[in-house]
């Protein structure tokens, strides 16, 4: 019998844009073919806060979305920041990765609080950061994405980025060559693509740590034939990276 793990997709209806979707799909498809049972649990404003959570997900959105969903980002902050403490994988894109952080100033002069679980802060632009993106991780090599944002984050002292970029105008700020933050096991990046699909170290990362907390080892149970699916999609992956590197921003 398949053992579950239950995947929280945070406020999918207003924080789902450039195709963030895609990476509940991944991990969905990967536990499958891992030989787990996905439980995707859609969380939005006003739902009941699931009974168990392994992984959580969150995409990006746009100013009026993080405003929408701020008042029931806050009801539930105790909560994740509790989950996040106990070491629960999560991963935030974009605009859920600012509302992650300490607060976020918008370009119109207005902030917008954050939950405080990663160290960085936002201050809006302007100009925006857009286009193809190559960042180099310690952990996780190339990672490859897609930015499209105006603010401009910034990592509080001893905060870890999740990579750093060699251009400037690119990444957390233009400036200091960091994107994205990592505090224990929650990753805040602005790397949209959607992300994981082209990043399989990632989506690995995010399951062996959701697994080994739920179950104390990481001991897949697929057959051959899952085995070579996830072979083929990691070299499509792999052929995806190669070509988000060539082109252009």
């Amino acid at each position: 019998m398949s053992r579950p793990i239950d995947v929280v997709s945070l406020y999918p209806n207003d924080m789902n844009i450039y195709g963030d979707w895609g990476n509940v799909l991944t991990i969905e498809r990967r536990l499958t073919l891992y030989g787990f049972q996905p439980r995707v649990h859609a969380y939005n404003q006003g739902d009941a806060w699931p009974e168990h959570v392994d992984i959580i997900l969150g995409g990006g959105g746009q100013d009026t979305g993080q405003e929408k969903i701020s008042d029931d980002l806050f009801k539930r902050a105790d909560t994740l920041r509790g989950l996040a403490s106990q070491g629960v994988p999560m991963l935030m894109i974009c605009g859920l990765y600012q509302l992650f952080g300490d607060y976020f100033d918008t370009v119109d002069g207005n902030r917008l609080p954050g939950i405080g679980i990663l160290g960085v802060y936002t201050e809006g632009q302007e100009h925006r950061m857009i286009g193809n993106l190559t960042e180099s991780s310690d952990q996780f090599g190339s990672i490859v994405g897609y930015e499209n944002h105006s603010g401009q984050t910034f990592l509080r002292d001893g905060v870890q980025a999740l990579g750093t970029v060699e251009h400037e105008g690119t990444g957390n700020n233009g400036v200091d060559h960091t994107e994205g933050a990592r505090v224990g096991n929650v990753i805040g990046t602005y790397m949209h693509g959607s992300l994981l699909p082209k990043n399989p170290k990632i989506s690995d990362f995010l399951i062996r740590t959701a697994v080994t907390s739920r179950y104390g080892e990481f001991k897949p149970t697929g057959n051959a034939e899952q085995r070579a699916q996830l072979e083929h999609i990691d070299a499509i992956a792999t052929k995806a990276a190669k070509v988000v590197m060539t082109r252009p921003r």
